[in-house]
């Protein structure tokens, strides 16, 4: 017998380690699939993931019950209850997918000592990533800090073949396990989230990957960017509990290139010159940044608490009590910012964002309120069902200008030109704050120039901009002046 440890990989297709503990299991033997509870983990999650995790669970136990399985569920430390499962189960072994937070290693070498104290071998699998951590580096064997040359080979890397289901017959039969329920979520010590979750499993995972291999992808490039085109795949949730395999993702880009490829022979247009074509390859560097993250968090896992890039001296965030009164006002979307708003409501009522109001909302956190951007990273912590170590901290620390690749601290978005250049007709803001869905896109993209008795007049119940964007723009620009240890003359020869 092997048991299979189920952690951010809740399915059975297209899962490297699930496939190689059926490919090593001996005549007569079979795998356990298991999943534990672990409240250390727990304790730094929230209701949006643990709602979505356990409808991802529900689904995945009912995938082993129609090949004539089940799902062993457990709580409690994994490096206690594994080597009892294995004992109980005669296992000869444990297998499971590597994750690569500071976190997860710690556990995972915990596990690993209890197992060799137990006499039980363990087998890892590298499931979640294409490239493994440390296997795309500089030509000095460094990992890349710059996004744009660990792009050009991941792309260039030959990539698997998603892996298959593993037959009935490899899987441990249903009546030998014990058939204990799935706890609820208030079991967990969460209530139900606010939020409506959108539908976890394979099967809504898939169902998603299909909608936007049908139409989205061959527009992602020049739509992405725009919240009401609907432009993205809403898959970042499925990736990140890995109800749905990197390696079916990118063979379905496969087919989606192929399908670009003759569009652009129909229209006489040289593939690489082709919107459909630049879409699709558009589409897998977003894969690719994902990987790059994964990367920059097991290379550096103090980033989750740490800036990467250091500055001469401390960055002088705001902390006043008037500052915290700014930060609620961002969390509750109530900043008079129209495009910011909207992005912060949609976190609170979908507990996901759209990734261009994700930059806006963040940068106006840590530019226009000079907020530490750790306040916001622990804001979409709590909030994000897609919630990801290493996306949410790059792309934090990327707007805060303290990341990898980050953008310079001098390059500060105008919230009000992002919601006319995106959200020309404010058709994602008026979804979202109903307090202006009856007012013109002119005057919601020029709300901060108007008076205050017209605003009152247009939205009585919309607040006016708590802060002045070009006065914090200039102090944004001191404070990062400061930090980088500059004064005024050799600053403005930047």
């Amino acid at each position: 017998m092997r048991l299979f440890w189920h952690r951010r990989d809740l399915r059975v297709a297209d899962n490297r380690g699930l496939a190689a503990a059926a490919e090593a299991t001996a005549d007569g033997d079979a795998v356990v699939p298991v999943f534990v509870f672990d409240d250390d983990v727990l304790d730094h999650a929230a209701s949006p993931r643990v709602r979505f995790m356990l409808d991802a669970l529900a689904e995945l136990r009912d995938d082993y019950r129609e090949r004539g399985s089940d799902l062993v569920v457990a709580r409690g430390d994994p490096a206690e209850v594994l080597p009892t499962l294995a004992a109980d189960h005669d296992a000869e072994a444990v297998v499971w997918n590597e994750d690569y937070s500071g976190l997860a290693r710690e556990r995972d070498a915990r596990v690993r000592m209890a197992l060799d104290d137990a006499g039980v071998a363990r087998e890892t699998h590298h499931d979640a990533v294409h490239h493994e951590p440390g296997t795309i580096t500089t030509n000095d064997g460094d990992p890349y800090s710059v996004f744009t040359y660990f792009g050009r080979k991941w792309h260039d890397r030959e990539k698997t073949d998603p892996f298959d289901v593993p037959a009935g017959d490899d899987l441990v039969d249903a009546d030998a396990v014990a058939d204990d329920p799935l706890p609820d979520i208030a079991d967990l010590s969460f209530s139900e989230p606010e939020a409506d979750v959108q539908a976890a499993g394979t099967e809504a995972a898939r169902d998603r990957l299909a909608d936007f291999c049908e139409d989205a992808v061959y527009r992602y490039d020049d739509d992405r960017d725009y919240p009401a085109r609907e432009a993205t795949s809403r898959l970042s949730t499925d990736l990140k509990w890995g109800t749905i395999g990197v390696r079916e993702v990118y063979a379905a880009t496969e087919e989606a290139m192929r399908d670009a490829e003759a569009m652009a022979d129909d229209d006489g247009v040289a593939a690489e010159e082709h919107d459909a074509v630049a879409s699709v390859e558009e589409f897998r560097s977003q894969l690719a940044w994902r990987e790059f993250y994964t990367q920059v968090l097991w290379a550096n896992p103090e980033v989750v608490t740490e800036n990467y890039k250091e500055y001469e001296h401390p960055i002088d965030w705001r902390e006043s009590e008037e500052a915290m009164a700014d930060l609620q006002a961002w969390k509750d979307g109530e900043t008079g910012y129209p495009i910011v708003d909207a992005g912060m409501r949609q976190l609170r009522e979908e507990a996901y964002m759209h990734n261009r109001v994700r930059m806006i909302v963040a940068s106006f956190l840590t530019k226009d309120l000079l907020l530490d951007w750790r306040h916001g990273y622990e804001h979409f912590k709590r909030h994000l069902a897609d919630h990801d170590t290493a996306n949410d901290n790059g792309g934090w620390q990327w707007a805060a200008s303290t990341g990898t690749d980050a953008q310079p601290y001098f390059r500060i978005f105008n919230p009000m030109t992002q919601g006319e250049r995106y959200d020309p007709d404010a058709e994602y803001i008026s979804e979202y704050v109903p307090e202006l869905s009856g007012v013109s896109a002119d005057n919601v993209h020029s709300w901060h120039e108007l008076s205050v008795g017209r605003r009152r007049q247009l939205a009585p119940d919309y607040p006016d901009p708590i802060v002045e964007h070009s006065e914090m723009r200039e102090r944004a620009l001191s404070m990062y002046k400061r930090a980088r240890g500059e004064d005024e003359e050799e600053a403005s020869a930047d």
